[in-house]
């Protein structure tokens, strides 16, 4: 994928988030986004080699529209300022933990996984299953992939002890978690090194495990 012309691309987006200037240059993002879908679909066919639960998903159902909802927004740009793409069971619109890819300048750009902010019933499931196998998560954010790559777990966490859960539980720290989340962060320098590639699908294979965790706590949900 040519990571330059997108950033060039998305920096003068940023300084000219209009409509009129949009449609001028409207050539220059299908040629864009026709790179951004060849990249998803290489990395599709990669991840798919070690997580069979995406097999059979396109980039369209991967790839985020670069049109803003700006319905109940203050921020009336009618434009992201990034391209990106939610990998997991069910494309991006699935509730899933997955696979995130961000592409934005001014080193803003990402890799995460993990789950954003599940609904209470989604969210009970997955505290039941940290607290009855508490060491199986602790291997899996304590390994030494996990650490290199993301440091540690984040997401916003509650300011109190869980209902149902008590302070003294050995869990408790990440019982508090609202959103479960491994981000990895990539400056625009990154991108001019010829192993990025390899570097991103290692970054998002490390992910597996903390998404499997995840997503197996809520079998029955």
């Amino acid at each position: 994928m040519n990571f330059k012309e997108t950033f060039i691309f998305l920096k003068k987006l940023k300084e000219n988030n209009t409509k009129e200037w949009f449609d001028a240059n409207r050539k220059q993002y299908e040629i864009i986004k026709k790179d951004f879908n060849g990249f998803v679909k290489t990395l599709l066919g990669d991840i798919q080699k070690w997580d069979k639960s995406i097999i059979g998903l396109e980039p369209k159902d991967c790839i985020f529209r670069i049109n803003r909802d700006i319905r109940f927004s203050k921020d009336k740009s009618p434009y992201k300022t990034n391209i990106g793409a939610g990998i997991s069971m069910g494309g991006r619109k699935s509730m899933s933990a997955g696979y995130y890819i961000h592409l934005e300048p001014g080193n803003k750009s990402m890799l995460a996984g993990g789950m954003y902010m599940p609904e209470s019933d989604v969210l009970k499931k997955i505290r039941q299953e940290i607290d009855y196998n508490h060491a199986g998560f602790l291997k899996i954010i304590n390994h030494k992939d996990f650490k290199k790559h993301f440091g540690t777990l984040t997401g916003e966490t509650l300011s109190s002890v869980p209902k149902g859960y008590d302070a003294q539980n050995k869990a408790i720290e990440y019982l508090k978690h609202k959103s479960f989340l491994m981000v990895h962060s990539i400056k625009d320098t990154d991108f001019k090194n010829p192993d990025i590639y390899k570097h991103l699908l290692q970054v998002l294979k490390s992910m597996k495990p903390l998404d499997d965790f995840l997503n197996e706590s809520l079998a029955d949900a």
